[in-house]
């Protein structure tokens, strides 16, 4: 055997997805330096990829052509115009694979598929209620998903990781809802096993608020460390590291902030049994049940959104009233936070966060006025550059990032090998 080449186990197709990750083999160091160079865009040549890495021309030689032989990386000629011999251009092959991701919120969900590169292939709403219950919602998502693969002829044995993110607690390591309020069913339900058995593909499951933490602290402008506050039918954060990683805490209950007491609570009854939690009173539900707005009808999922918008664009007081009183509320939990994590974004999102001007200022105020300068002089506060598309960029960098780790590298040059005929491609 060649130095540096792979021993592969040998892996029945029907069951590839399935491969114990104990049985991996180790990825050699080399190869993987050519694919990260690539993947990043730092080098697009074989000359390129020695100069950068330090790799002997012929290793370089030897790893790239195994990366092409089994379709994870392509070479194309360039359209420059060059005396002599035109340069090639290393890519990920569109081969390479397919990433997945469900987006599952209160009223309605967001699906997409997407390359290795992280680049948006398709995306769709669907209109399902999470409270339909975890199959009713698997199967719908599943579906939308499947659909999508093929009419974007992305082959599905290629889907290379699923990620979904739920508005609820999620134990991360096991893949499943605790206790989530307002999901019935949901409690314990294996998603991820489900996920995994359904796709023949490694599955994640998150918190949305995570996910929407994720997919801004990749926008440009975005500093970690970030706090991300989500304002839904409940209100959660995502806190990234500077490092770029989740702070999920000891069990995945990190960032479940819905439930802290606010300041003027009150005995308002919240969903979790107590009273006086800050997503009783400042939550996107509660400011609509408060103001008698539906928060959903049969012709449009999204029926409160788009009243309550309409009202404080009117400037209805007592809409622009209950917001304000809100964007007070999350301003405290905000500013306990700040003085927490000392981030240095912090973004709004969800429903709430469309109405700009209102929430920003109110929470602006509370946290400047309640934290330290020291925690404060660099704080950019802002609102979700991607709208409602966080979760699913967010769910997108969690899966490349598991595609490319060295586990994931392995996992995919087994399940290829497992393709290709005998005697190669």
């Amino acid at each position: 055997m060649q130095e540096g080449a792979i021993r592969y186990v040998t892996v029945h197709k029907s069951e590839r997805r399935a491969t114990d990750t104990a049985l991996l083999p180790a990825v050699p160091s080399a190869l993987r330096s050519v694919l990260d160079l690539v993947v990043s865009g730092e080098a697009t040549s074989r000359a390129e990829i020695a100069r950068r890495s330090g790799l002997a021309r012929s290793t370089v030689g030897q790893q790239v052509d195994h990366l092409v032989g089994r379709g994870i990386l392509q070479e194309l000629g360039s359209s420059e115009s060059v005396r002599g011999r035109p340069p090639r251009v290393l890519t990920l092959s569109p081969r390479a694979g397919t990433i997945a991701v469900a987006d599952v919120d209160t009223l309605e969900s967001r699906v997409a598929i997407a390359d290795l590169t992280g680049r948006v292939i398709a995306q769709e709403t669907v209109d399902i209620r999470v409270d339909a219950g975890p199959d009713a919602v698997l199967e719908t998502v599943a579906g939308r998903l499947t659909s999508l693969l093929a009419a974007h002829e992305r082959d599905p044995d290629r889907v290379r990781e699923v990620v979904m993110g739920l508005p609820g607690p999620v134990d991360f390591q096991r893949g499943c809802p605790v206790q989530p309020t307002g999901m019935p069913g949901w409690d314990g339900y294996p998603v991820a096993e489900w996920l995994t058995r359904t796709f023949r593909a490694p599955a994640v499951v998150d918190n949305d608020s995570n996910l929407m933490a994720l997919g801004e602290a990749g926008q440009d402008g975005m500093d970690t460390p970030l706090l991300c506050i989500k304002i839904a039918t409940g209100i959660g954060a995502g806190v990234i590291t500077t490092d770029g990683e989740v702070y999920r805490g000891a069990d995945g209950a990190a960032g479940d902030i819905g439930h802290i007491p606010a300041v003027g609570g009150g005995d308002a009854l919240c969903s979790c049994g107590n009273v006086g939690c800050v997503g009783a009173i400042a939550s996107h539900r509660s400011i609509l049940r408060g103001l008698g707005i539906p928060e959903s009808t049969d012709d449009d999922p999204l029926h409160g959104v788009h009243v309550l918008a309409e009202r404080v664009a009117d400037n209805d007081p007592p809409a622009v009233r209950a917001l304000r009183q809100a964007a007070t509320e999350i301003g405290e939990i905000a500013a306990m936070l700040v003085y927490m994590f000392n981030p240095r974004t912090l973004v709004l999102g969800g429903p709430l966060s469309e109405l700009r001007d209102d929430l920003l200022s109110g929470v602006r105020a509370a946290v400047y006025q309640r934290a330290l300068p020291l925690a404060t002089r660099k704080l950019t506060i802002t609102t979700a550059q991607l709208g409602n598309g966080s979760g699913v960029h967010g769910g997108i960098a969690l899966a490349t990032r598991d595609v490319f780790s060295p586990e994931g590298i392995a996992r995919m040059l087994v399940e290829d090998a497992a393709e290709a005929p005998a005697g190669g491609r």
